[in-house]
């Protein structure tokens, strides 16, 4: 055997090693993590840093695409080859059935058959993407030790899917991109859900799905039956579950409480199709103000998952303002769009959080503690909603502005609330993951958050090492078995022994 293939073996050997072992160690590489609970400064002696008791993978936008981009069978394999005889049949002269002959010739060569390339290559990329997705999932799950995991919406495609197609990729989602992972139960999103902050690992494989444009369509576009049918697969689109902190407590104090809320927000601003749809939402976000503990409880706290971003001014994010109707503006509904309106998010900032900025309100006008996940602009966005000063208190408009370091120093001086808009962990956006961090601090008696993010680059990178095993692995076994025939106690071409294996 020469001598250059075994180093180009070798050579290959490595890199497969190399690059295999990033792929599945990417977050240890990357320096990832969840934020730590930090240091603490007691009278009795420093506090080392702790993990936090609540940490939450967040994901978004999967986007499962089907079967639209697949080789429609209605139109049959090579669909002008069938119609080749009939057309031949029907011409009156020889030279009409010579130049049929020739046309359909040409468009099966020229239509049919990359038609058919198109759509096997397509169903290869379809399955190597859903493995890409199960890749970063499974591999932050094992390598980060989730509480909680949460998906931000579009977790397919396409609204306008069939009911047969919309099963389909509710089974590759749970089947193979979120394997292991199951819906959340009904009897937990049924009211008001409380039980003690989960340490033992029940809630790490439950995926908290939240409602997409492309899983049940923008106000103009929603119905009940997509409503129903992405309840069935993926679970309610509003509810909330609350988590209560076991600490140590003094006498009228209450537990340390996390509530968790997932909010369908698609169906906030109108025109909308379905009104009731849009009144079920309205009334759900009154039974969470409702049932909440009073403003100025600050050992209370809300995480507000929920798929389109709140409003902000132009330059801010990627995304701009901007809504689009059915039949011009304000038409039949909306048809699109990229943040929720202003007084729909002034709704949740002073709604859901209490927020207010008045000096005489419960709790000052600070609101409640808490943080937005949303997801729809896949190229991500981390800001700081607030009431900035102004001469007239009732003037002030809610703003948004980036979030960084100086941001966190201003919190206690200005009312508002940090929304992260994660970052899609689709290929063609870095494979992103969102890891926030929840913890109670005993000094402050508040909930405090921080977060995180990790990338696993472009989905070629995933292709590229699998790739590289495989031809390895064909090379690897290629010279084994030249080895094994080359021994003495092999088997020679020809001999009985060969014939036998």
């Amino acid at each position: 055997m020469h001598s250059s293939l075994l180093v180009l073996l070798l050579v290959l050997f490595t890199l497969a090693n190399v690059f295999t072992s990033y792929l599945y160690l990417y977050p240890i590489i990357h320096n990832c993590g969840f934020p730590g609970q930090p240091e603490r400064h007691t009278p009795n002696g420093d506090i080392p840093k702790q993990i936090p008791p609540f940490r939450l993978l967040v994901l978004a936008d999967p986007q499962l695409e089907g079967d639209s981009s697949l080789l429609n069978p209605e139109y049959g394999f090579l669909p002008h080859l069938q119609n080749l005889w009939p057309d031949v049949r029907a011409a009156n002269t020889m030279s009409e059935r010579l130049e049929v002959t020739g046309t359909h010739l040409r468009d099966v060569f020229t239509i049919d058959i990359p038609s058919i390339l198109q759509s096997y290559r397509k169903r290869l990329d379809l399955i190597g993407n859903d493995y890409y997705l199960a890749h970063i999932y499974r591999t932050m799950h094992w390598t980060m030790f989730p509480t909680h995991i949460t998906v931000l919406g579009d977790l397919i495609g396409s609204q306008w899917v069939s009911d047969e197609e919309f099963e389909r990729r509710g089974t590759r989602y749970w089947k193979r991109v979120f394997q292991k992972g199951n819906r959340v139960e009904d009897d937990r999103t049924e009211g008001i859900h409380i039980e003690p902050l989960p340490q033992d690992g029940s809630w790490a494989r439950r995926v908290i799905n939240v409602p997409g444009n492309h899983d049940i369509g923008y106000a103009g576009d929603m119905t009940k039956n997509k409503m129903q049918r992405y309840e069935r697969v993926f679970g309610k689109v509003n509810w909330e579950t609350r988590f209560n902190l076991p600490f140590e407590l003094q006498d009228g104090q209450d537990q340390p409480e996390l509530k968790l809320v997932v909010l369908n927000s698609l169906n906030l601003d109108g025109p909308v199709l379905d009104r009731q749809l849009q009144t079920d939402t309205y009334n759900f976000i009154n039974e969470v103000i409702t049932y909440s503990r009073p403003i100025e409880d600050r050992t209370s706290a809300t995480i507000l998952l929920t798929h389109l971003p709140l409003h902000k001014e132009v330059g801010v994010c990627v995304d701009e303002p901007f809504i689009d109707f059915h039949g011009g503006e304000h038409g039949g509904g909306i048809r699109e769009q990229n943040h929720l309106g202003y007084d729909s998010s002034k709704g949740i900032l002073e709604g859901v959080f209490g927020m207010s900025g008045d000096q005489n309100a419960p709790g000052k006008g600070r609101g409640r503690k808490g943080i937005i996940l949303t997801g729809h602009d896949h190229e991500g966005c981390d800001v700081y909603h607030h009431l900035p000063d102004a001469e007239d208190a009732e003037s002030r408009t809610w703003t948004a502005e980036k979030w960084n370091s100086s941001t966190t120093e201003r919190q206690a001086a200005i009312p508002g609330v940090r929304e992260v808009t994660v970052r899609s962990m689709m290929g063609d956006f870095g494979g992103n993951a969102g890891l926030l961090s929840a913890w109670f601090d005993p000094d402050t008696r508040e909930w405090q958050f921080d977060y995180a993010t990790c990338a696993l680059r472009k989905q070629h990178i995933w292709w590229a090492v699998h790739v590289l095993d495989i031809v390895t692995i064909v090379l690897l076994n290629y010279v084994g078995w030249s080895i094994f025939r080359s021994t003495p106690n092999g088997p020679k071409p020809g001999t009985e022994k060969e014939k036998t294996l």
